[in-house]
């Protein structure tokens, strides 16, 4: 049977921490964790230093501490939590999609479904609760969207322009009219 997994299940490079310019990648794979290091110095003691690879299994790298330290400092907990959570065999492929597509998505979801999505993690709740996300679902539910009411939109947010009553949004958008001509006619 074939691996829902690629070969490369994540894979992450940075640079250390300053002053150093060493560089680093992390690279996960269907059977190991690959840790690789490349010194890049001025300094004669270092330029003749190779670049360096450690391999470990998932299980190997669940029981190597330092190995582990080291991921943390040059990438940040997140990644590493992420790794060790790979490791031990918990694949969370919606978690990782980039927010485009999610944005996408989440715009066809049932108005319950999108709240209980906001309460998975902060990341969806961001998503949930974002402006980009609720424009989707209005122009996903309304045929057409007066420039008018685009523009009162943008001015309290798409979300609250959903949920708010049409008589009170337009009631709203006399009011500021009604209050910038004032304003124009003071000056």
């Amino acid at each position: 049977m074939a691996s829902p997994l690629r070969e490369a299940v994540f894979e992450a490079s940075g640079q250390a921490l300053a002053p150093s310019k060493d560089f680093y990648q992390l690279l996960v794979t269907r059977r190991e964790v690959i840790f690789r290091w490349w010194k890049i110095s001025l300094r004669s003691e270092f330029r003749e230093s190779r670049p360096g690879e450690i391999k470990a299994s998932w299980e190997d790298f669940l029981d190597d501490s330092s190995l582990h330290i080291q991921s943390a400092i040059v990438f940040g907990a997140e990644v590493l939590e992420h790794v060790l959570s790979l490791c031990r065999g918990n694949y969370d492929f919606l978690e990782r999609l980039p927010v485009p597509l999610l944005l996408h998505i989440f715009s066809f979801l049932e108005l319950e479904d999108v709240a209980r999505l906001s309460q998975v993690s902060r990341r969806f709740e961001m998503i949930c609760n974002s402006n980009a996300l609720w424009e989707k679902i209005v122009r996903n539910l309304w045929d057409t969207i007066s420039p008018e009411m685009e523009e009162l939109a943008q001015d309290v947010g798409w979300r609250q322009f959903f949920f708010t009553d049409r008589l009170q949004l337009q009631l709203r958008r006399r009011r500021q009219k009604r209050d910038a001509h004032n304003e124009n006619l003071a000056v």
